[in-house]
C-alpha cells in the first residue's frame, strides 16, 4: 500500500488525465484540536468520488455537497475556506471542542504538473510544491531537508516526501506480521533472507523479497532518512553485519529482536570484533518494541511498528521503562538492573 498522499495524488492525475475536473484540498491551518495535521491533502473529483482526508467526514461531505455540483469546480484561483468558526459549526463538522481547521482548495490542477511531481517522489526525491495563490500555477523544487507548509497572502509551500521504506532481516513469521502493518501504514517494504526455506513459505503480497546477504543489500538499499532497517532472524552472521552496515546510514531507525541478554552480547561482538564502541552503537536499538504485554509474534510485530511509528513521528521514547514482554524472559544469569530495558521477544 503507498503513502496516502502519493494515492492522493495518483488518483487526482488519473481524474485529470481523463479529462475530468477535480479539486485539490490542503490543511494549511488548524486552531486548537483538529482531526488532521497541517499539511493533509484530499482530492475531490466533480463526480463526487474523494480520496483522502481533511477530517473525520463531515468536512468532505460538505465540499462533496458543494463542489460535485455540474460545473461547481471552475478554472478559478484557489479558494481559503475555514471550517469550526463558531461552536455551532465545530459541533456541526465534527470538530473537536474549539477546533478550526483552515483549508485551501485547488481547482482543476495541472495534470502535467501533477505526473512530474509523482515523477520526482517515485526516485526518491524530497519535494517542495508551491502554488501561486493569485493564479494556481504550480512550481516544483527539489528540496534537501523536510520543511513545515508554509502559506502567505502569496503562495503555498507543500513539502512531500517519497515514501518511508522499511527493510526487514528475515521472512519468519512475525516479519510478515510486521510486514503487514508497515504496508497499511504507508511503508514501501523490502525483506532480505538469503535462506531458501524462509523466503519459499513467503506470503504477504506487495512487499519486495531478495535473496542477497543483508549487509550487502543494506548497500545497495541506501537507507536515508526516511528509511528503517529492523533485524529479525536471530542468527548473528545475518544480523550482526547488517546492523552495522545500516549504522553508517541515516536510517531513522535501526534495531534488533531479541532478549536483553542478546541484545547485550551482540553489542560485545560488535565492539570486540567490529572495532565499535557504545557511542558508534547508540543509534541501535535493541530489544525492541514498546511494552504491550507481548507474547505471540503478531502481538510482538505490533509493539515493533508502535515502536516504528513513535520514533518517525518524534515522540519520545523512555529508554529505562521496563517493557520486558513477560517476567523473567531473558535467557541465562540475571541481567543487571542499571541497564536501560527495551525488549520484544526472545
Amino acid at each position: 500500500m503507498e503513502n496516502l498522499d502519493i494515492v492522493v495524488l495518483r488518483t487526482l492525475k488519473a481524474w485529470r488525465d481523463a479529462g475530468q475536473r477535480a479539486m485539490l484540498t490542503t490543511v494549511v491551518r488548524t486552531w486548537g484540536s483538529s482531526p488532521r495535521p497541517v499539511g493533509s491533502i484530499m482530492a475531490l473529483c466533480e463526480t463526487g468520488a474523494v480520496v483522502g482526508s481533511v477530517s473525520g467526514g463531515c468536512i468532505e461531505d460538505d465540499l462533496i455537497a458543494q463542489y460535485s455540483k455540474a460545473n461547481a469546480i471552475t478554472d478559478s484561483a484557489p479558494v481559503r475556506l475555514k471550517y469550526g468558526i463558531s461552536a455551532d459549526e465545530a459541533h456541526r463538522f465534527g470538530l473537536p471542542c474549539g477546533g478550526t481547521l483552515e483549508l485551501l482548495l485547488e481547482f482543476n490542477p495541472d495534470a502535467a504538473r501533477l505526473t512530474a511531481l509523482i515523477d520526482m517522489l517515485a526516485r526518491g526525491q524530497l519535494t517542495q510544491r508551491c502554488t501561486d495563490l493569485q493564479t494556481g500555477l504550480v512550481t516544483l523544487i527539489a528540496s534537501d531537508a523536510p520543511s513545515e507548509l508554509h502559506i502567505d497572502e502569496h503562495q503555498l509551500i507543500n513539502t512531500f516526501g517519497p515514501e518511508y521504506r522499511m527493510l526487514l532481516i528475515g521472512a519468519g513469521q512475525m516479519t510478515e506480521y510486521l510486514a503487514t502493518m508497515a504496508l497499511f501504514n504507508g511503508f514501501a517494504v523490502t525483506v532480505c533472507d538469503p535462506r531458501e526455506e524462509y523466503r519459499g513459505a513467503w506470503s504477504v503480497a506487495g512487499v519486495t523479497v531478495k535473496h542477497d546477504m543483508p549487509d550487502d543489500l543494506v548497500g545497495s538499499f541506501k537507507p536515508d532518512r526516511r528509511s528503517c532497517v529492523i533485524a529479525l532472524t536471530h542468527d548473528p552472521k545475518l544480523d550482526d553485519l547488517a546492523l552495522l552496515a545500516a549504522l553508517e546510514t541515516d536510517a531513522f531507525y535501526i534495531g534488533a529482536i531479541g532478549s536483553r541478554r542478546n541484545n547485550l552480547l551482540r553489542q560485545q561482538r560488535m565492539i570486540e570484533h567490529f572495532d565499535q564502541t557504545e557511542e558508534s552503537l547508540a543509534r541501535l536499538r535493541g530489544p525492541i518494541g514498546i511494552y504491550i504485554g507481548s507474547k505471540t509474534p503478531a502481538e510482538i510485530a505490533v509493539s515493533i511498528m508502535a515502536e516504528v511509528l513513535a520514533v518517525k513521528n518524534g515522540v519520545p521514547l523512555p529508554r529505562d521503562m521496563d517493557v520486558a514482554h513477560a517476567k523473567n524472559t531473558h535467557e541465562g544469569p540475571p541481567i543487571d538492573p542499571s541497564v536501560p530495558v527495551c525488549f520484544t521477544g526472545r
